[in-house]
């Protein structure tokens, strides 16, 4: 199975929240549009991944498009990790709605509402986001798994 999986390229995302005033955000490979009316996307979130423990307490999540140009901020988002280095403070960024950190430079993102969460055995932990607040500016050239491939992450696996 990992032979097969290691040759996807499946489209990579950076999810950003905020939780008490505590930003975060992380590099993501699994999610999926779970729903069309009302329009609803399913992401996953490493339970090691500092984003995960702000996002349980979080009811916004902002999930960007980066591009093939952005390979730089899927790394600081990838490879870091919020337990030890303010990732914001390292790239330009806004506050958007709920105070979620939106990324300045991946216009093509949307910010939704968190209205549930499922949680098994798995390593990963999957929130549901209602899309309130969708922005598409350009073309997306996704940014891929197999850019990113070689990353190490910022938490052991």
């Amino acid at each position: 199975m990992d032979k097969l999986t290691s040759e996807l390229d499946y489209p990579m995302v950076i999810v950003t929240t905020v939780a008490d005033g505590q930003r975060s955000g992380c590099l993501v490979g699994f999610h999926t549009q779970c729903s069309i009316d009302p329009v609803r996307w399913a992401v996953w979130i490493s339970r090691a991944n500092h984003t995960h423990r702000v996002a349980l307490r979080a009811s916004v999540l902002a999930v960007h498009f980066p591009s093939a140009d952005d390979c730089d901020l899927a790394e600081l988002f990838g490879e870091a990790t919020g337990d030890e280095v303010d990732k914001f403070s390292l790239c330009d960024w806004t506050e958007g709605p709920s105070g979620v950190p939106l990324l300045d430079r991946i216009r093509n993102r949307f910010v939704g509402n968190v209205v549930d969460t499922l949680d098994d055995d798995s390593d990963h932990r999957c929130f549901i986001v209602d899309l309130a607040d969708v922005q598409h500016e350009h073309p997306l050239r996704q940014l891929g798994f197999q850019a990113v491939r070689d990353f190490h992450p910022g938490h052991p696996p």
